[in-house]
């Protein structure tokens, strides 16, 4: 069976929740649903569609957290593209390299790792960026911010109901 979208009051991806849960939140009233699948489920007293898309019908105030350093993380505040040679690429095909290597004091932090592709990260080797012929697109930062469904879901992944939803292309992320 398929997953559910889940989006808040603004119409903002949340996070991709099982059916199951969507149909709980629709019966306990605190979601509408906005796309149905074909599907339909059967009870012994309803039928109704699958879920696709719900909307949370009250707004509720998030605290701003931390964006945790991970590679999917960085891949999307990278926009899925190679730093050094400005191509974008599938996450396959890519790795992340230390800008300030870590033999030379680097640490693995937001502000001194990127994305690479393999080709890249080898020519770069255990150089500092002023030894190497490469220059960065953009200096590395840590974002304020990352949508919740970034990481997980690319839109052009994502099924077609949902791409109303979702934004048209991988961006990074503003602060």
């Amino acid at each position: 069976m398929e997953n559910t979208l889940l989006l808040s009051a603004a119409y903002e991806p949340l996070k991709i929740i099982p059916w199951q849960k969507a149909v709980t939140l629709f019966f306990l009233g605190k979601v509408d649903v906005l796309e149905r699948y074909d599907t339909i489920l059967h009870s012994p007293s309803l039928s109704m569609s699958l879920p696709a898309v719900v909307k949370l019908n009250k707004y509720f105030r998030t605290h701003p957290r931390k964006v945790k350093f991970s590679r999917q993380n960085l891949y999307y505040r990278d926009n899925y593209t190679c730093q050094y040679c400005h191509k974008p690429m599938p996450a396959s095909l890519l790795t992340y390299d230390h800008v300030v290597p870590r033999s030379k004091g680097g640490k693995t932090c937001w502000t001194n790792v990127v994305t690479a592709c393999t080709r890249c990260n080898l020519k770069k080797g255990n150089k500092l960026l002023h030894q190497s012929s490469f220059r960065l697109e953009r200096e590395p930062r840590e974002p304020g911010w990352l949508p919740a469904l970034a990481p997980t879901l690319r839109p052009e992944s994502a099924p077609d109901i949902w791409r109303t939803y979702l934004p048209a292309v991988a961006s990074p992320a503003p602060d």
